[in-house]
């Protein structure tokens, strides 16, 4: 079976100008999903995005393409406005985020993310509370080049009042990075982890590959 899917997300990539921001050529560019495509026919190819949920994403990792570049190219199904990086992040923006000691990601430029769900079900629960969750039901909580690439390929999953935390990426303090609308655009904000938000879910996926 072709990876319908993982075309189509490449396309988008090529289309909003990541080859240029990683410094490469569209062919090299594209190269670099080669070894995806085995794992990515083996997969679904239909997706629910507007009901949160994906078999699979071929995500762009941060060592790439740095995400304070990736944000502005976000946009929303209905709006041209570009993505916002809200700046409460503070002077030293987004490079204080490291991914969590626990989670496995892969060491590599890009890699497939599968069994992806926005996490409706933790709407009004604090992302502090939905790690046990998480962990018991073998899940892990996206991270900020997760997330970024999400509604890059997807922007149809973030939907007002559906919007999500990003729980896999940390300052080692308790703010929880998030992308949520914020005059119709995507913006990149964060929450305190202790903090319920009745509009925030928390992103996550069954595994890494």
């Amino acid at each position: 079976m072709t990876a319908t899917a993982l075309a189509a997300q490449i396309d988008t990539y090529v289309t909003a100008g990541y080859p240029a921001l990683a410094g490469l050529t569209e062919a090299a560019f594209r190269d670099l999903f080669t070894p995806l495509e085995p794992a990515a026919s083996a997969l679904p190819q239909e997706a629910d995005a507007e009901a949160g949920t994906l078999p699979y994403l071929a995500v762009v990792a941060d060592t790439l393409i740095a995400p304070e570049a990736r944000v502005p190219l976000l946009r929303l199904p209905s709006s041209t406005k570009e993505g916002i990086l809200d700046r409460n992040h503070g002077d030293e923006g987004l490079a204080p985020y490291r991914v969590r000691a626990e989670l496995e990601v892969p060491e590599a430029p890009v890699y497939l993310l599968t069994g992806i769900d926005r996490g409706d079900e933790f709407r009004s629960v604090a992302p502090l509370n939905t790690r046990t969750v998480l962990a018991e039901h073998g899940r892990t909580p996206l991270t900020i080049a997760e997330g970024l690439s999400l509604v890059a390929a997807y922007p149809q999953m973030l939907v007002k009042n559906h919007c999500f935390m990003l729980d896999g990426s940390t300052r080692g303090d308790k703010r929880v990075p998030a992308l949520w609308i914020s005059e119709r655009a995507p913006k990149l904000g964060w929450c305190f982890d202790k903090v319920p938000h009745t509009w925030l879910g928390v992103a996550s996926a069954e595994a890494r590959h």
